[in-house]
């Protein structure tokens, strides 16, 4: 839900604090866990493709995906630049339509709260299921209603980079019942000669309660084979503000 446009030229620089190499090598270590295989991957909702280039190094062949043409501008000059081979299309992840069958589907940094509603949730697992090999891994993290309602909420958050001015407004439905938080962004960027011009970008993040993400991940063919606090190997509790899961498609 919402756009990535402005934002996406700005994305790297304020959310420099991301370890996207840390992050490659966690989903590498669940793969590896739950007895993936290292062939195909795809970066579902890729982005500025960080954490693409990250997989590529790991040795997967790497195919990444983002509804955002501004955002993958942004992965292919990365690629210009690292020569690593990826291949990147631009496709919403609810109509995800690969050549072929996918080893292993990783979907990071809460993208999956951008879906707008439970029905695109089924459209894309129903998807990546689809083209999932049999066998394969599907591993996705996402926030929690506790995060949205006790984090995000209707907080604010100010970036000062230098060149870079960003004011993050957050707006907390309470009615929501699928814990709505609507996002706007207003920067400002520093000029050669000291003026500042401003962007605006507004975006919007669901927060699906577990029951419901597990619900649909069996009701899309796939078994549910974890489901962790974030970045870790340990269980999920009442205040855990990111969940991961691992699901695979039966043999």
């Amino acid at each position: 839900m919402g756009g990535y446009r402005d934002f996406a030229y700005f994305y790297d620089k304020l959310t420099y604090n991301i370890d996207y190499k840390k992050r490659a090598e966690y989903f590498d270590r669940l793969v590896t866990l739950h007895g993936g295989k290292k062939g195909i991957l795809l970066d579902l909702a890729c982005g500025t493709g960080s954490l693409s280039e990250e997989f590529a190094r790991l040795g997967y062949d790497v195919i990444g995906t983002d509804a955002s043409e501004e955002m993958l501008g942004c992965a292919l000059d990365k690629k210009f630049e690292s020569g690593l081979p990826i291949q990147y299309l631009c496709q919403d992840m609810t109509k995800l339509d690969m050549f072929g069958t996918i080893d292993v589907t990783v979907c990071a940094l809460d993208s999956l709260n951008h879906l707008g509603s439970t029905g695109d949730i089924r459209k894309t697992f129903e998807r990546v299921s689809l083209f999932c090999e049999p066998g394969g891994l599907f591993l996705f993290d996402v926030n929690t209603p506790y995060k949205h309602r006790n984090v995000l909420a209707d907080s604010t958050y100010v970036y000062d980079l230098g060149d870079i001015y960003c004011v993050w407004q957050n707006s907390f439905d309470e009615n929501s019942p699928d814990c709505r938080v609507d996002i706007s962004l207003d920067i400002f960027e520093k000029g050669e000669d000291g003026s500042y011009r401003r962007y605006c970008d507004e975006l919007s993040e669901i927060a699906f309660d577990r029951v419901i993400i597990e619900k649909e991940l069996r009701a899309a063919g796939m078994e549910i084979l974890a489901v962790y606090d974030y970045d870790t190997l340990d269980k999920p509790h009442d205040t855990s503000e990111k969940l991961v899961f691992a699901a695979r498609k039966p043999l």
